[in-house]
């Protein structure tokens, strides 16, 4: 029981459906608006992220481990951070 509690303690997910409007943190993060309140952060270790870039979500509600489409090539996303209000 203590490892099920562990592994839900280090997952996080954030709703992105309303998002309009990102912005490239660094190569590997992305900050998710709506307006100009942030909702998350995802950070995609595996490709790189540009000013320019094309993202695209495969679904609004995102977790760790969960894919995203940057520039046309699947990602995974190592880690979401939930924006605190």
């Amino acid at each position: 029981m203590v490892l099920l509690f562990s592994t839900q303690a280090l997952a996080d997910c954030v709703s992105l459906v309303s998002f309009t409007d990102w912005f490239a943190q660094d190569t590997h993060s992305v900050v998710f608006y709506r307006g100009s309140r942030p909702l998350g952060t995802l950070n995609v270790p595996d490709c790189s992220i540009n000013p320019s870039s094309t993202i695209r979500l495969s679904k609004s509600y995102v977790c760790d481990l969960d894919k995203i489409v940057i520039d046309g090539e699947e990602c995974t996303i190592m880690t979401v951070t939930s924006a605190s209000f």
